[in-house]
């Protein structure tokens, strides 16, 4: 590469951390740290763990060390966000290990060759009821079956997933991908029972004999806006034009399509649009890119298919076909402010945007529910609402609304729903700190770059074929590669071959290394010739 790079870490100051003279005052240990890119992780993945099996070219291993925390990678590998790469610390040398692409094709794999998770647990005896199929449902219940519960899911829709599956197109989303991770689910022994509405959760708790609820709705409803409309035209929202694309039901939008929002279901909703044959369409949003709640890509993907984005623009009246918007300042504090200047947009449909809410209709009937101020359920840290023996995650519960997020509610609640029926309260385990970039000791120089998918050129995005491919095996081991290890020993023997003693004495692959203090001098080489800061100088004990 031929672009300036951020300094490489210098070696640390050794400074009253050594001693080689009579008597040691410092020596070293073993100590491993959390990596960023664990500790970033919505759904609380073991990155670090699998990474490192798939750069070994073990890679059903490596799927089943993911699975232990998300059982949807070849999903998760396409729709995450990944939040992990954003904290990754080569980020400070090149790019970002591409945890995503190396995600997605070990899922793609295990689909591709029949693997099946291995797991084995004694039956508890208790059942547990899930209302709604999405990916907080799901992942609630995959962790639930491997704990030993029997699980039963009772999902209002025709087919499970979700928002994965309705909110998502399938440009992005693939459906057999989907289908086919969730079978996996399914096969475990969870019970699905679709077009089955929960209309009284405490009725049907006790009807079904079940022990404890999690409650996973989705947020499916539109927000609306109210905007004075002389003669309205054709206005639906978002979610259900999604919806109806889904099930077959497109409705008919006309040349025209203005879209009013900014978020990424503005984005999908508008992409949709464009490949469902309409020849113009527009956002329509109240401020400015940089303050767009969509991710960059979105808006880049959506402009690169034609899409038309007005930011700084609102809608002040609806005439038929035509709709008077006014054009926006942001202020100091990044918020649109009218500027009394107006124009008119011609269009044959608007989709509406806005933001999504949860139908809380069915929390009516549960005497005793306290709903958060947020408009969603209230739960403690345990993920229960102030209702015992009913828990509530995903949309439901006040967070950020994504796939992994709702994922990684899912584990936890499982976790919290065991302990609660066991009477043996889950405690998460005490917290280690994270090994962020200045703590590493890079003496080596590793630039190279990350793989890059292919994908499909936007002349070619017509249908909902999916447009971003993955990686080759080569690509994705080469990537595993890339992973610093950050704060946990790799065994790449750089304190074995630095110690002037013989003090680091090698245990055999997988078992990684201890120390003779009795030649330890505490010259602290080790510690300096350590690349992912798996060791520290710790302070001698006084000899008596």
């Amino acid at each position: 590469m031929n672009k300036s790079k951020k300094d490489m870490t210098l070696p640390p100051d050794l400074s009253g951390l050594s001693g080689t003279g009579p008597v040691r005052r410092h020596k070293p240990i073993y100590r491993d740290s959390l990596p960023p890119c664990n500790h970033a992780c919505p759904a609380g993945e073991n990155i670090q763990a699998w990474l490192a099996l798939a750069q070994e070219g073990r890679n059903e291993e490596a799927w089943q060390s993911l699975i232990e925390n998300n059982p949807m990678p070849a999903v998760h590998g396409r729709v995450c966000y990944h939040p992990c790469e954003n904290s990754c610390n080569r980020a400070q040398v090149d790019q970002s290990v591409s945890i995503h692409a190396v995600e997605r094709y070990l899922g793609d794999q295990a689909l591709k060759n029949g693997w099946k998770p291995t797991w084995s647990a004694t039956p508890s005896g208790k059942k547990v009821l899930i209302i709604g199929a999405g990916p907080s449902g799901l992942s609630c219940a995959w962790h639930l079956r491997r704990l030993g519960h029997q699980v039963e899911i009772h999902e209002a829709g025709p087919m499970a997933g979700g928002m994965m599956r309705f909110g998502i197109p399938a440009y992005r989303m693939p459906r057999d991908i989907l289908d086919r991770e969730i079978q996996q689910i399914l096969d475990t022994g969870v019970t699905l029972k679709l077009n089955h509405k929960v209309e009284d959760v405490m009725a049907e708790k006790q009807r079904g004999g079940f022990d404890a609820v999690f409650m996973a709705i989705g947020a499916h409803l539109a927000k609306k806006v109210d905007i004075p409309a002389r003669e309205a035209g054709k206005i639906l929202d978002a979610v259900s034009y999604l919806d109806a694309v889904e099930r077959g039901e497109a409705p008919k939008l006309g040349r025209r399509v203005a879209i009013y929002g900014g978020g990424n279901t503005a984005m999908d909703a508008s992409r949709t649009a464009r490949r469902l044959g309409a020849e113009e369409v527009m956002i329509i949003y109240r401020r400015d890119r940089e303050h767009m709640p969509a991710h960059a890509f979105e808006a880049d993907e959506a402009i690169e298919e034609g899409i038309k984005i007005n930011w700084l623009r609102t809608i002040r009246q609806i005439d038929s076909d035509a709709m008077t918007i006014e054009e926006m300042e942001v202020d100091a504090n990044g918020r649109p402010q009218p500027t009394g200047r107006f124009e008119t947009l011609n269009a044959d449909s608007l989709i509406l945007a806005l933001g999504q809410e949860v139908d809380l209709a069915v929390l009516k009937r549960i005497p005793g529910i306290v709903l958060h101020n947020d408009g969603v359920v209230d739960v403690d840290e345990h993920m229960m609402t102030s209702v015992s023996g009913i828990f509530a995650g995903g949309d439901m519960v006040p967070s950020e609304r994504t796939v992994t997020i709702a994922t990684g509610h899912g584990k936890k609640a499982a976790r919290h729903i065991d302990g609660w029926l066991r009477n043996q309260p889950y405690s998460k385990p005490e917290p280690v700190p994270v090994m962020e970039y200045p703590g590493l000791h890079l003496w080596y120089n590793t630039d190279a770059d990350a793989a890059h998918q292919p994908e499909i050129t936007p002349e070619q995005r017509e249908g909902f074929d999916e447009i971003i491919g993955g990686l080759t095996d080569a690509q994705a081991r080469y990537e595993a590669t890339r992973c610093y290890s950050c704060g946990n020993c790799f065994e790449c023997d750089g304190c074995y071959g630095a110690c002037p003693e013989g003090a680091v004495i090698k245990l055999g692959k997988g078992l990684r290394y201890r120390f003779d203090y009795t030649l330890c001098s505490g010259c602290a080489a080790c510690f300096q010739q350590c690349p992912c800061h798996a060791i520290e100088m710790v302070a001698e004990e006084a000899r008596k």
